[in-house]
């Protein structure tokens, strides 16, 4: 029986990698956009507006991370929001899981590069490569840089499209992440049973937050959800 091709690195998957990131770029574009306009109506500067996109980078964490954040920070409340995204951004762990057979011969700072630029879009389509027999790691160091960079330049155009609009309330503008939140839901449904994990999740949330002062309504609602999704799994 012949083995399985090694994993290789070349400039050639870089390219390749690059190009395969293209179908994601609308999807990438309209969040961090989204997440830079409501980064400066909550008064965020743009160098931390760009300091969350560049090292947090992750639409959802991001986004929490805007809810919580404080012009005077104390430490509880440093440990509230590394909780809070450490906790949303859990399911990473399971992708970088998956993608062990295929990094685990490369340098280790080349892989945790591309354990750090790893989003689901990467995710699915460096793992669709894989599965098709291919094993340049540049791929998918390629594909995740690219959409990293994207994910950067459109974070700034929403950011200064957000600066430029002084009473975002009076357009309404105040109930875009809102709105956009509930417009990405919809292509998630899958059913009744699939939707239960986000039932418990909204529930619970629901009564801790009238239980509970803080943010500990956003840690509980999401375990809750992990856990109703495995138990019906």
């Amino acid at each position: 029986m012949s083995s399985s091709p090694r994993p290789f690195f070349s400039l050639a998957g870089l390219r390749y990698g690059a190009r395969a990131a293209l179908p994601a770029f609308p999807g990438f574009i309209m969040f961090s956009i989204a997440f830079g306009t409501a980064a400066a109506q909550k008064g965020l500067s743009l160098a931390e507006a760009m300091g969350l996109s560049a090292f947090v980078y992750a639409g959802a964490s991001q986004m929490v991370g805007l809810e919580i954040w404080q012009r005077v920070w104390t430490p509880t409340t440093i440990l509230t929001i590394m909780t809070v995204t450490a906790v949303v951004n859990s399911r990473m762990i399971l992708l970088g899981a998956t993608l062990q057979p295929w990094l685990r011969h490369e340098p280790l700072a080349r892989s945790a590069l591309n354990l750090f630029l790893i989003t689901e879009a990467g995710w699915l389509i460096g793992t669709r490569y894989h599965n098709e027999g291919g094993r340049d790691v540049g791929v998918l160091l390629g594909c995740g840089l690219t959409l990293w960079l994207v994910w950067q330049i459109a974070t700034i155009i929403g950011f200064f499209a957000g600066a430029l609009v002084p009473e975002p309330k009076r357009f309404g503008l105040d109930l875009v992440m809102p709105i956009f939140f509930s417009v990405m839901l919809v292509p998630l449904w899958k059913g009744p049973r699939t939707a239960l994990p986000w039932l418990v999740a909204g529930f619970v949330s629901f009564v801790v937050h009238a239980l509970m002062p803080g943010y500990g309504f956003i840690i509980a609602g999401a375990l809750a959800g992990v856990i109703a999704g495995m138990l019906i799994e």
